[in-house]
């Protein structure tokens, strides 16, 4: 999916010749770009309701693959959707499963993506220490006792 991006002035100086011309090229999501902030996305009510019933959709339906008893077919699945979890155990990886579904469920009933991205995410990481041998090494070396205390940032 292409997704257009204007700065956030142009929202602001231009607003209506602006959205006039993201209506006229189909109204697909619109990065809206901001120096000072996170970016926002600008899309119509109705194809944000098209995607969450398309995530809805999506966690029912993997949910019922995971039902289905069929291990192969969920490790091929999930393997084919995170190639990353090849760097993963058996264990790990049924258990990133059974946490990605959760908070998929969660998400949707909250209408709220970030248990899931959080989920991948933090899993993603973890395959990342695996995949690196240097960086495994070190990280499950035996420590060494307490770090110390941390000092507190300067701002």
């Amino acid at each position: 999916m292409s997704v257009g991006e204007v700065p956030f002035s142009d929202i602001q100086n231009k607003g209506k010749a602006t959205l006039s011309a993201w209506q006229q090229s189909g109204a697909r999501p619109l990065r809206v770009t901001r120096r000072d902030d996170e970016d926002l996305v600008l899309m119509t009510a109705a194809r944000a309701d098209q995607e969450r019933k398309v995530l809805v959709a999506a966690t029912a339906m993997v949910d019922a693959l995971l039902h289905s008893g069929d291990r192969a077919l969920v490790r091929t699945a999930v393997a084919a959707a995170f190639p990353w979890v090849s760097y993963l155990s058996d264990e790990e990886t049924a258990e990133f499963v059974d946490e990605l579904m959760g908070s998929l469920r969660v998400g949707s009933s909250l209408d709220n993506p970030a248990p899931a991205a959080h989920a991948i995410e933090t899993w993603r990481h973890t395959a990342e220490v695996y995949a690196d041998p240097e960086l495994a090494r070190i990280l499950s070396a035996p420590s060494s006792g307490d770090g110390g205390t941390v000092p507190v940032p300067q701002l």
